[in-house]
C-alpha cells in the first residue's frame, strides 16, 4: 500500500475507533466464576462470542482497569468490566475508502475502468475492505444508493482488465438487463498450459459449486448453463521455470456467452488447458506469472441511457504481456477484428 493510501486508511480507522461504543458492567452473583468471554456475551448479546473473543485478543477489554486478553479467565464478584465495541470487519465493508482507479470512460451514468490484478471487486470473507466497491463509494456519493454500489459484473481478484459500473439506478437496471440478454460483448486473453489440437472450439457445459471443494466451481450437470468460445491465436514452447524444461503453452481469446463464476478457468481446465498460475484449477506458476493468466481485454455494449454503441479495449499489464510474448512472439495481445 502506498504511503498516502496507508495514511488515509489510518485516519479512517482512527475516526471509526473514536466513535466506538463503550460498555461497562460490575460482576454480580450471576456472573461470579464465569469465563470472561461468557460475561462479555451478557454485556453485548448482539455480537457473536467469536467476535467478542477477537476483541479480547485485540486489547479492547479491561478488568479492573487492566487489559485482559484471556477469554477463559474467571471473573470475580465486584470486578469492573470495560468493553469497547469495535464493529466487525463485515459491518464496515460498505464504507468509502480512497482507492486509485484507472478510468477508461466516465459520464454521469457509466464508469468503465481497468481493474488491476489483485484488487477484489466486492467485499467477502477475508476481504472486507480495500475493494473496488469501497473505492466506488469514495469516488461518487450516489454509489451508496445503488445495489452493490453499481457493480453489475465482476472480475476475479487476480484477473485484470476492463469492467463497467453503473452510476445511476436507470443505468444499473439497463446494464443488468443487457448482460442477461447477452447484449454485452466480453473478450478475454488467456495463456494456458497445453497444446490444443483445434484452432477454435466451444465449451458448452453447465457450471456449479464443486461439492468437494467449496472454493472451486466445476462442470456439472446440475449447474447453470454456460458457454465459452475459444480461439487459439498461437501455440508455443517456452521454458517452464518450476520444471526447468520446455513446456507447451497456448495463447487464447475467449468469448463469454454467459457469466458464471470462474467460467473461463473452469471451462479451459475441463479441456486439460488450465490457465498458467491458476493453482485452483490445475495451473502452475510459469512464464514469470504468479497469478492466473487471464485478462479482460475488450468490452462492447450499448450505452445504458443513450444506447450509443461503445467499445473499449484494455492492454494487458506488464506481467501478462511478457508471458504472452514468450508464448506468441510476433502475435500482438489483442482481439483480431474478425473475432468481434
Amino acid at each position: 500500500m502506498a504511503a498516502t493510501e496507508a495514511a488515509a486508511e489510518d485516519a479512517l480507522d482512527a475516526s471509526v475507533g473514536a466513535e466506538n461504543e463503550v460498555r461497562t458492567a460490575t460482576v454480580d452473583g450471576t456472573l461470579h466464576g464465569q469465563r470472561l468471554d461468557k460475561a462479555l456475551v451478557t454485556m453485548a448479546p448482539e455480537f457473536s462470542r467469536n467476535h467478542l473473543q477477537h476483541l479480547l485478543e485485540q486489547g479492547h477489554v479491561q478488568v479492573d482497569g487492566q487489559s485482559a486478553a484471556s477469554s477463559s479467565r474467571r471473573v470475580r464478584l465486584g470486578q469492573q468490566l470495560h468493553l469497547e465495541l469495535v464493529p466487525t470487519e463485515e459491518s464496515q465493508a460498505y464504507r468509502p475508502q480512497p482507492i486509485a482507479l484507472t478510468v477508461l470512460y466516465e459520464d454521469e451514468h457509466l464508469l468503465v475502468l481497468d481493474k488491476p490484478a489483485g484488487l477484489v471487486v466486492h467485499p467477502a470473507p477475508g476481504n472486507w475492505s480495500g475493494t473496488l466497491l469501497n473505492g466506488l463509494l469514495a469516488r461518487h456519493p450516489g454509489a451508496a444508493a445503488l445495489p452493490r454500489a453499481g457493480i453489475v459484473h465482476r472480475l476475479d481478484k487476480d484477473t485484470s482488465g476492463v469492467m463497467m459500473v453503473g452510476k445511476t439506478l436507470p443505468a444499473v437496471t439497463a446494464l443488468v438487463r443487457d448482460i442477461a440478454a447477452r447484449d454485452v460483448q466480453r473478450r478475454y486473453l488467456a495463456i494456458a498450459h497445453g497444446w490444443p489440437t483445434e484452432d477454435s472450439f466451444s465449451v458448452n457445459a453447465s457450471i456449479g459449486r464443486d461439492p468437494q471443494v467449496r472454493v472451486r466451481m466445476a462442470v456439472m450437470a446440475s449447474g447453470k448453463a454456460a458457454r465459452t468460445d475459444v480461439q487459439v491465436l498461437a501455440r508455443g514452447r517456452a521454458v517452464d521455470e518450476p520444471l526447468h524444461r520446455s513446456s507447451d503453452f497456448c495463447a487464447l481469446v475467449c468469448k463469454l456467452h454467459s457469466g458464471r463464476t470462474h467460467q473461463i478457468r473452469v471451462h479451459l481446465a475441463s479441456r486439460s488447458l488450465p490457465l498458467v498460475a491458476d493453482a485452483v484449477y490445475g495451473g502452475r506458476p510459469a512464464l514469470a506469472m504468479l497469478r492466473q493468466a487471464l485478462h479482460a481485454t475488450a468490452l462492447g455494449l450499448a450505452h445504458p441511457i443513450t444506447r450509443q454503441p461503445l467499445h473499449f479495449e484494455c492492454s494487458p499489464p506488464a506481467d501478462f504481456a511478457a508471458a504472452w510474448a514468450s508464448v506468441a512472439p510476433g502475435v500482438p495481445p489483442v482481439v483480431p477484428a474478425d473475432l468481434w
